[in-house]
């Protein structure tokens, strides 16, 4: 199974900006999963970037990668 932006971004294989590559992938495919699916968030996670923004979303995974490496 391919990995999600979440998993790919937290192992540092891939940037932040390209979440916008996975929203377009998402937008253009007959994925029958939510957006938050796709991109391998969960609920806080999302809530955090639609309320807030992209920038408070990367905080939170950032906040998660420096986390896992402690």
């Amino acid at each position: 199974m391919e990995k999600k932006f979440k998993e790919l971004y937290l192992a540092g294989e891939i940037d932040f900006e390209e979440i916008d590559d996975y929203v377009e992938k998402w937008n253009n495919s007959d994925e029958p999963c939510t957006l938050r699916e796709y991109l391998g968030l969960n609920a806080q996670e999302e809530d955090v970037w639609i309320e807030d923004s992209d920038e408070a979303l990367q905080e939170l995974l950032d906040s998660q990668k420096k986390g896992s490496k402690a």
